[in-house]
């Protein structure tokens, strides 16, 4: 018998439902050494593990193929959100339907009278989010005397979420008798000390891979300068042409940007994140599961316990900020046996952090650039190919159709305008800024590479940027990042754009060093583009990317390059023009070090 350990009547279930065998923790929660135990278990989002604490407790609740009479509660399961506690009790509702089970949801966003009004009734399971759970209990609405079993779906999430008190209150108002449950994607420590406090003699499985996060999905790494970031989520949703395609970023207000311009571009996009009711949060998820929408963008907390059977394609577009976020986002695909895609987008300048962040969760990504509009031309090519080529049956009058089109246009004509209007259906892919090596790539310091960077440090002419009109009088700023983090004016000049709200032409001087990077601002406008980046920066003075800008009263500390050209020739007429600028005594800062020295006594040039 595939289910041997179990019941009649959930043996029953599972097969109606089209279950053949049991998941790995499924089978690992029903063998004779976890019956009646508390069990702490390690499992990722998407392997049955609703199923599988429905399976445990069933020792505890069936009696004679049935539930018994109960006045209060007998199994209590607490998730983190309410979408998870809904999928929980449509799961249980149809493992313990012909047990005879009744089942309440006591979640945040719906009717608290009408719950109250279903637990007087009585029910022999209650599943809610913590702390609706906890109004219910101090109302004296919910009486969990008789309770049995208690069940802590995603853990680490409800600790993260900030929900310690509710859970002990909670769990200090239930029998010392009961069975506790606790399953969790990851176990960190605040998860093995609440097991200690509220578990006796637990059983510790764990069906998690050693080597990565998840087996079934394959982890890519894609590095993109930070104007990029924006492109790079268009041309991978376009390259990848998923189902269904989840987007997470970090804050709500990021969540509407995106979303907003991704229904610019012509996705089918829908937004979940806290500022949405429940209302519109379940419009949002039957929108997805009908098919009418393809891309979900959400923010990390709105995403708990959503549950998309189509949901293949999984892009961090801002770096989560551990790795137990980074498995907890990516476990929304991969799920039940299917393979997923988890892209995370990789600023230049968080490319250690990302490494880093990897190395801890045991994932092996596969490093690379993100994808070109020229890749997406070519991936549409191929798949259009396909479909055509694809056999079908056809109807008469298309073929008719077909006939009288032949006998008016060459078929060439015809395949270009089929081809013309395939294309018309799906947005168009981006233009990269940047699409440069990556970190690891970059050649050794010294190398032709670095003096191609020298001397193309500053696009445009921007290298003698402090002598252009407008730039006598000038104030310096630092950037973070240098040669090191792949830095260069073409990505560069727009971010200082974006977060100082100035113009291209209000930029002076880009001087690029090895860790860092200086530009100058006109001092007229300098105090309101330090005020516009302290507002576009977070509480650490970065943006989502890592850069940070900050003031750099003495100026760069390395000279400017050294041009040939005519144009960058100085006042002076000197070979190489005047190097120093305005850098003397009377320029920015005064820096000594770099004042000219009378001709005939300036050192050798480098030995090229």
């Amino acid at each position: 018998m595939p289910f041997e350990n179990l019941s009649t009547v959930l043996s029953d279930a599972l097969t109606a439902r089209g279950y053949e065998a049991l998941t790995p923790v499924q089978a690992h929660v029903t063998e004779t050494e976890a019956k009646g135990r508390d069990l702490l278990v390690s499992a990722q989002t998407g392997s049955g593990k609703t199923v599988a604490f429905g399976l445990a407790m069933a020792d505890e609740l069936i009696e004679d193929g049935r539930l018994p009479f109960a006045t209060s509660p007998l199994a209590l399961i607490i998730a983190p959100t309410r979408e998870l506690a809904l999928q929980v009790s449509r799961e249980l509702s149809w493992l313990y339907g012909k047990a005879g089970a009744r089942i309440a949801t006591c979640v945040g966003g719906m009717d608290a009278s009408k719950e109250r009004r279903n637990l007087s009734q009585g029910v022999h399971i209650v599943v809610g989010t913590p702390g609706r759970l906890r109004d219910h209990l101090e109302r004296g609405a919910l009486d969990l005397e008789a309770l049995r079993v208690a069940v802590l779906d995603e853990a680490d999430e409800m600790l993260d979420m900030g929900f310690r008190d509710d859970l002990e209150e909670i769990l200090d108002g239930t029998p010392d008798t009961r069975r506790t449950l606790l399953f969790s994607a990851t176990l960190p420590k605040p998860i093995v000390q609440l097991a200690k406090r509220y578990q006796k003699d637990a059983l510790r499985i764990s069906t998690v891979g050693e080597d990565r996060g998840h087996g079934d999905i394959a982890y890519q790494a894609v590095t993109v300068a930070p104007a990029d970031i924006e492109g790079a989520v268009i041309n991978l949703l376009r390259l990848h042409e998923a189902e269904t395609a989840m987007l997470f970023c970090a804050t709500r207000d990021n969540v509407r940007r995106l979303h907003a311009s991704l229904i610019e571009r012509g996705f089918a996009a829908v937004a979940l994140s806290g500022e949405h009711s429940q209302n519109e949060r379940n419009h949002a998820l039957q929108a997805l599961r009908d098919r009418r929408a393809r891309v979900c963008v959400a923010t990390d907390v709105a995403a708990r316990g959503i549950d998309l059977p189509t949901l293949s394609l999984v892009i961090h577009v801002e770096i989560p900020r551990d790795a137990e976020t980074l498995q907890h986002r990516s476990g929304r695909t991969g799920r039940a046996g299917k393979k997923g895609t988890a892209v995370i987008i990789v600023p230049y300048p968080r490319r250690r952090r990302v490494d880093g962040m990897l190395r801890g969760a045991r994932i092996n990504a596969e490093w690379m650039d993100a994808p070109t509009a020229a890749d997406v031309r070519q991936k549409d090519q191929e798949r259009l190919i396909d479909k055509l080529l694809a056999p079908v049956e056809h109807e008469p009058e298309d073929l008719e159709l077909a006939q009288r089109l032949m006998a008016e246009r060459t078929p060439e004509d015809i395949a270009a305008s089929l081809v013309r209007a395939h294309r018309a259906l799906m947005p168009p892919p981006e233009d990269l800024l940047d699409n440069g090596p990556r970190g690891r790539d970059r050649p050794e310091r010294g190398g032709h590479g670095e003096r191609f960077e020298r001397q193309h440090d500053d696009r445009g002419g921007r290298g003698s940027g402090d002598r252009r009109d407008g730039f006598e009088d000038s104030v310096w700023f630092r950037l973070n990042i240098g040669r090191h983090q792949n830095a260069d004016p073409r990505w560069i000049l727009p971010l200082l754009c974006r977060r100082g709200h100035v113009s291209k032409n209000e930029i002076g001087a880009i001087r690029i060093g090895p860790k860092e990077t200086m530009f100058n601002i006109p001092r007229a406008i300098a105090d309101r583009f330090a005020e516009a980046v302290v507002r576009t920066a977070n509480q650490d003075g970065e943006d989502d990317s890592g850069v940070a800008i900050t003031p750099a009263p003495d100026g760069p500390t390395y000279p400017p390059r050294r041009d040939k050209s005519p144009r960058a020739a100085g006042p002076r007429g000197a070979p190489g023009g005047n190097r120093a600028g305005p850098r003397g005594p009377g320029g920015p800062g005064g820096n000594e070090r770099y004042k000219p020295k009378p001709y005939g006594q300036r050192s050798p040039r480098r030995p090229k």
